[in-house]
């Protein structure tokens, strides 16, 4: 079988139909039988929605109108589980769902309830069975669906993996710690709720400060980790999903990191992806960055930490609730452009600005029954100026450029990067 996938479209405009990038990306993408791409924006018109309390950083909406435009390009899988689901509300996440089933797009990870969000999504071709599977590391805690029970309904939401974050210390500066604690009083509240039953309370080797929990252990470090009952959630959908298809797809949307640059992967997403594979998937397709990160074959199955944005239009929203002028610190009654401009310090910083948003590629690999067999990646620059109805849009770019990038940082993966003469990248991995 033969697959193909893209990273986040954020998308916020029809595309023309003449667009030349048709062109050039669709016979890629088109060679596949399953073809992913991560939808990260909610489909509503304005008006109809509400927006959230909260945002995935930028209140992100457009018109189901869209959906042609990405078909065209030759996906038939995707999902919009992602920091952006709930940008307009219950109502948004709904509208957004609703648009997908009226089309052909196979489409995983948010549902009416957390069974519906957690149950791998099949495409039948001619050549096998495809399951997906969608998961989310980067969300606020409403976002997550609410799991039914006999006499309450699930919430409608996202299949999400959620964070544990603590600092573990040592014996020493636990006592600190407890001692700062104690001398400022930030825990009296929490403490007093927990004797009355409202929270766990701090438990036994640990100490706190407010809500940032600290663990004794033998060296000092920031440690985050995946709830393990979302993690065994995630490996029954595996479970489930291996007597119904003959290749099993994990995407992740995950934005954490580790070390002090964004294209480093965290701990916690590089073992997820391993026992993911272990557990049966062939394949983990991640986004969420907003750029690149290393590419890994794990047991002759291929893991993409990042595909980066191969649509990138964040200055085409239209409309923004009071509550992100606030955040911004404009007035509510100016306009979007002068709170973009003034967000992006008259568009100077921020994703728009940085071209390693807008370099990325789509993976086109091929497998002997579950097994990789070649991978090729189609390099890609969205444009960063020019007509506005162009800016965003994906392009093919030189090879160089990722060979360079994406191959320094695969390099320690055990992949090896080689530009080939069709303009193509080829894939080289240790077995």
């Amino acid at each position: 079988m033969k697959f193909a996938a893209a990273g986040d479209a954020i998308i916020g405009r029809v595309i023309q139909p003449d667009f030349a990038g048709y062109e050039e990306i669709c016979p890629h993408i088109m060679a596949a039988d399953a073809s992913f791409f991560n939808l990260e924006t909610t489909l509503n018109e304005p008006g109809e929605c509400c927006a959230g309390a909260l945002s995935g950083g930028t209140y992100i909406r457009t018109s189901k109108r869209v959906l042609p435009g990405l078909r065209r390009f030759g996906f038939n899988m995707t999902s919009f589980n992602n920091n952006h689901a709930l940008d307009f509300s219950y109502g948004g996440l709904l509208s957004t769902l609703e648009a997908l089933e009226e089309t052909d797009f196979v489409h995983a990870g948010v549902g009416r309830n957390l069974g519906d969000a957690a149950a791998p999504a099949y495409l039948d071709t001619s050549s096998g069975r495809v399951a997906l599977i969608a998961v989310n590391t980067t969300f606020s805690p409403d976002m997550i669906a609410g799991e039914q029970n006999a006499r309450v309904p699930g919430r409608p939401g996202i299949n999400g993996l959620r964070v544990k974050k603590y600092v573990r210390v040592t014996p020493e500066e636990l006592k600190l710690v407890r001692e700062l604690a104690d001398k400022t009083g930030i825990n009296v509240s929490q403490l007093i709720t927990a004797k009355e039953g409202y929270n766990a309370g701090i438990k036994e080797g640990e100490a706190a400060l407010g809500e940032l929990r600290f663990v004794e252990g033998d060296k000092c470090e920031y440690v985050m980790e995946l709830v393990r009952e979302d993690v065994e959630r995630v490996k029954r959908a595996i479970y489930e999903a291996e007597l119904q298809a003959d290749y099993i797809i994990v995407s992740i949307h995950s934005h954490q990191l580790s070390g002090d640059r964004k294209e480093n992967p965290s701990k916690f997403l590089v073992d997820f992806a391993h026992e993911c594979i272990d557990a049966g998937a062939h394949a983990i397709v991640g986004h969420g960055p907003h750029l690149l990160r290393p590419i890994e074959v794990y047991k002759d199955c291929p893991i993409f930490y990042s595909l980066g944005d191969f649509i990138l239009e964040l200055y085409n929203i239209e409309l923004a609730p009071k509550e992100f002028y606030d955040k911004v610190g404009v007035d509510g009654g100016a306009t979007v452009h002068e709170l973009l401009k003034t967000r992006s310090a008259d568009f100077t910083r921020g994703l728009m600005t940085d071209p390693r948003m807008f370099l990325n590629v789509v993976p086109l690999w091929e497998t002997e029954g579950t097994k990789l067999k070649s991978l090729r990646l189609l390099p890609l620059m969205g444009a960063m100026d020019g007509k506005k109805s162009d800016i965003g849009l994906p392009r093919i770019c030189d090879p160089g450029q990722v060979v360079d990038y994406l191959g320094e940082m695969s390099r320690p993966y055990g992949i090896t990067l080689t530009a080939a003469p069709d303009g193509l990248i080829d894939v080289h991995w240790e077995d």
